[in-house]
């Protein structure tokens, strides 16, 4: 009886909200009493709605009530305390909108601590004892707090289900099998569950090892972030620097001119003033001169007049004996055309290689190397046009049409000694250098040879044809067969032989593969290494009649 006296006087001598004893205690307009800064605390979470709550019976007030100290209630506690009162123990938590009540508590629920999958029932601590205690309920099923706990039971018959039904993949109780479920694939719960957990244990490892997978994928892409962004500040940084070297070239050889330029004029202009001062010179003794023999002209006396004349009649030699010949005005232009001619020259170089330089910034491609298209129409969306480099030719092979057809012919063509041009092999290479994604087509015939190679290739010697070093990649083509070459290692390849092979280039995953074209697209052959450095279109005329074009 004692005990009962001294629980009660622990649940009304406690605040709900923290458990324990009251302090400072104060009783709102409802009659309920909480720790001041408690129910302050729990007002101060409602001042946004401007209703303020009990935390047990859930009446609402407003405005916000002034709290003042119970005083009475505050000297009990104290008086209680002195005579050992402790504060309620925290099993007996009351519970909240949140929480599962015990389904057993008279007035008000506590909170349960489990469920009984047999009694399909909540309990608190105070009476799940029996399910310890009392022998038929230990073998009962406890799990943790469940609100669900209804769904265990069978709607049709209010029965525990604790069958599973294979055949229709549902829970049923036992007397499911003997109508709805009559010959149906049954067994217990927990079998069902025994063979379900070890799917779920497959289903987990599947899950962690993808995300191991995934992490390491994440870790991967970091690092590829890191070495885009240490890739292109470098890049700026070497491109700044030479773009500054070039700068300063063209600032150091405009100086250069403009001093020659000037040096020259001044020579000139010294050359044309001293030429100028002799013949004024000339100009004023020729005056002088004129003035006597004019005088000498109105001298009366003949005989003065002809003692006279022989010394006033002869002239010294002249300055500059000829006329002076002035040419047109063009003394310093044709140095303007000479730079002029060098400015139009590097303005088209740099717009040359400007359109390389921006087609290598946007071939950079930062994403994860993407499926390989299916049909045509997915190959033509990385179409590229592909020109041949005279300057790489072969002598017994012709380009033309816009140097886009190749074309083998007996006769040495008075090509330029170049040091890019094959000499061994009838070969030629394109001039773009292909990055990224890209495919093209090319019409063949005759036996040949369709390739990718470095620019490096080399052109002399035994080992430059396309396939037959590490430099290179190519598919031989032949009236009736089709070979792949690699170090100068073949793999024969079956398929259908066609006048048209397309070839797709991801430079990036290091795939290369060709494709039979005629009403469909056939694989021929794929290829899968890592590419470092750009690569170039390349073809080898092996047969007389050979030619090939890109479409």
């Amino acid at each position: 009886m004692a005990e009962k006296v001294d629980q009660l006087d622990r649940e009304i001598f406690s605040c709900c909200i923290c458990l324990d004893l009251l302090k400072n205690p104060v009783t709102i307009p409802c009659g309920h009493s909480y720790c001041m800064n408690c129910i302050k605390s729990h007002w101060d979470g409602e001042d946004q709605k401007g209703i303020y709550s009990c935390p047990q019976c859930r009446k609402t007030v407003t405005p916000r009530p002034v709290l003042v100290k119970s005083t009475m209630l505050a000297a009990l506690v104290e008086q209680l305390k002195k005579t050992g009162l402790q504060a309620a123990p925290a099993v007996y938590c009351y519970a909240g909108p949140e929480d599962v009540a015990c389904d057993f508590c008279s007035g008000r629920e506590l909170k349960a601590i489990k469920s009984c999958l047999f009694c399909l029932a909540s309990y608190c601590e105070k009476h799940l004892q029996s399910h310890y205690n009392v022998a038929p309920l230990k073998k009962h099923k406890l799990v943790e707090p469940s609100k669900n706990l209804q769904e265990n039971i069978c709607s049709r018959h209010d029965e525990v289900m604790k069958m599973f039904c294979r055949t229709d993949q549902k829970c049923i109780c036992y007397l499911c099998p003997v109508d709805e479920h009559k010959g149906h694939d049954t067994v217990s719960a927990a079998a069902e569950r025994t063979e379900r957990q070890r799917e779920l244990e497959v289903s987990r490892q599947e899950i962690q090892q993808r995300i191991q997978d995934r992490e390491k994928d994440v870790k991967l892409l970091q690092q590829e972030v890191e070495a885009i962004n240490h890739s292109a500040d470098k890049t700026v940084e070497d491109s700044e620097k030479i773009f500054t070297e070039l700068i300063r070239l063209i600032q150091k050889r405009s100086s250069d001119v403009k001093q020659q330029i000037r040096s020259q004029q001044k020579t000139e202009v010294s050359r044309v003033k001293e030429l100028q001062k002799k013949l004024e010179q000339e100009i004023t003794e020729l005056k002088r001169k004129d003035a006597e023999l004019k005088q000498l002209s109105h001298t009366e006396d003949h005989i003065q007049f002809l003692h006279n004349y022989p010394s006033l009649s002869a002239l010294s030699e002249s300055t500059h004996s000829s006329s002076i010949n002035i040419r047109p005005l063009r003394y310093f232009e044709d140095v303007t055309a000479a730079v002029s001619e060098l400015r139009d020259k590097l303005q088209d170089i740099l717009t040359d290689r400007w359109t390389n330089i921006s087609l290598t910034v946007t071939d950079v491609d930062v994403l994860l190397p993407q499926p390989e298209p299916k049909s045509r129409a997915e190959f033509l969306k990385y179409a590229c046009e592909i020109t041949l480099d005279p300057n790489t030719a072969h002598t017994h092979l012709v380009l033309s049409e816009g140097n886009r057809k190749v074309t083998f012919i007996k006769q040495d063509q008075s090509y330029s000694s170049h040091p890019e041009r094959f000499t061994e092999y009838c070969q030629v290479l394109s001039r773009e250098s292909l990055t990224g994604r890209c495919y093209w087509e090319v019409k063949i015939k005759g036996d040949v040879f369709i390739a990718v190679a470095y620019k490096n290739i080399s052109r002399t010697g035994k080992k430059t044809g396309f396939g037959w070093n590490d430099k290179s990649w190519s598919l031989y083509c032949e009236q009736n067969s089709s070979i792949f070459f690699y170090n100068n290692i073949s793999t024969s390849i079956s398929g259908p032989r066609s006048s048209r092979v397309g070839v797709y280039l991801d430079h990036r995953a290091g795939i290369l593969s060709f494709y039979s074209i005629s009403g469909t697209m056939t694989l021929l052959h794929r290829f899968k290494t890592t590419f470092t450095q750009p690569l170039y279109a390349g073809v080898w005329i092996y047969s007389s009649t050979g030619n090939v074009k890109f479409c």
